[in-house]
């Protein structure tokens, strides 16, 4: 694959061209999806959730007003799309758009590579 200059192959990246040490792209990207909690809220709706408790009941120590800062966040950044049903109660749903959906190879690359290399504290003891 071919981005911006940069050949990546099964080195990851080690091919052909050096990285360039700074992207404005990418690091923006960063930025967006390395904000606190957000890696897991995109996950849990990747798996298929789609309302606020649900979301809020699957990420253990996820308060309330950090999932809806969070939310506005991806939403801006058209990430995520938010759904209001016209009953009553009124139903909101937040769907992941095209753009989020896109996000599902970085989180299973997070995931696979987070398995693959355990955390220092558990490197250690084990």
């Amino acid at each position: 694959m071919v981005v911006k200059g940069l050949t990546m192959g099964n080195n990851q990246g080690m091919d052909d061209e050096p990285l360039a040490p700074f992207c404005a792209e990418y690091h923006h990207a960063v930025e967006v999806i390395g904000g606190r909690w957000t890696g897991a809220i995109v996950r849990a709706m990747l798996s298929g959730l789609t309302r606020f408790s649900d979301i809020t009941h699957a990420i253990p120590g996820l308060s309330d007003r950090m999932l809806s800062e969070r939310l506005k966040a991806l939403e801006a950044e058209s990430i995520v799309e938010r759904c209001v049903a016209p009953t009553t109660p009124v139903r909101i749903d937040y769907r992941l758009t095209e753009k989020g959906r896109a996000l599902g190879a970085v989180v299973n690359a997070v995931t696979a590579w987070a398995e693959e290399y355990p955390r220092a504290t558990e490197a250690r003891a084990g």
